[in-house]
């Protein structure tokens, strides 16, 4: 075979950090794994790469055979491949980040997962008493995804992961508990709020919702940023 080379060929896997709110907090989609390594701890959805397969294509098929979600947006957040992260050899791991609606996208385990479930992140966070265990290397990669969400809320442009936390058309109401529920602080969702409308993220559309003329129901878009903005 031509262009064949002695060197090592780690195996190449995709994972995804697929997040909902649910319940009002911001929770993220995890599978329990069937099958060793890890059985029975909990796991971002993600598998191997097929040969010749694009790595997001990859990803949403992984995610959907895992637990049935699809049809989300989804950006790469970056590759894992530290020695020992894998106990079935060197693999490396390229991540994915998603934000879906819970209510839109039901969950049901198929393929490798025994079961899928939204956890509260805060949870995770805590690491505490009744938090699950996360497999591989999973509990250091999740801050991170959390971490590329709330930066990507601070440019809808760069980031379409951000525009799908929302529908279409929102009140500012509505943006501000996404905010507070992704960020965890009411006052840093206040400050953030203040940066969107300082930048003018946001453009004012149609009419207010219901019979209400008020300012709090008016709707709004994710806008354009102006070049006199940046």
């Amino acid at each position: 075979m031509p262009f064949t080379y002695e060197f090592p060929r780690p195996s190449v896997t995709v994972d995804v950090a697929l997040f909902a709110i649910v319940a009002g907090e911001l929770a993220v989609l995890l599978v329990k794994r069937k099958h060793a390594p890890f059985a029975g701890a909990w796991a971002m959805p993600g598998g191997f790469v097929d040969e010749d397969e694009r790595l997001a294509a990859a990803a949403l098929r992984e995610l959907e055979e895992e637990t049935s979600v699809k049809h989300v947006t989804i950006e790469q957040l970056g590759a894992f491949g530290d020695p020992g992260r894998d106990p079935r050899g060197h693999t490396v791991s390229v991540v994915f980040v998603g934000f879906a609606s819970a209510e839109a996208h039901p969950v049901q385990a198929g393929d490798d997962a025994a079961t899928a479930a939204w956890h509260p992140v805060r949870k995770l966070a805590a690491r505490g008493r009744g938090a699950p265990k996360l497999a591989f290397d999973h509990a250091t990669i999740l801050p991170l995804a959390l971490d590329r969400l709330r930066h990507a809320l601070r440019d809808p442009d760069e980031h379409p992961v951000a525009r799908a936390l929302l529908p279409p058309r929102f009140t500012m109401r509505e943006l501000a508990r996404v905010f507070e529920a992704v960020l965890g602080s009411a006052a840093r969702a206040k400050a953030l709020l203040a940066y969107v409308r300082t930048q003018k993220l946001l453009e004012p559309v149609g009419r207010p919702r219901g019979r209400s003329a008020s300012r709090a129901s008016q709707l709004h878009r994710w806008g354009r940023r102006r070049a006199n903005a940046r």
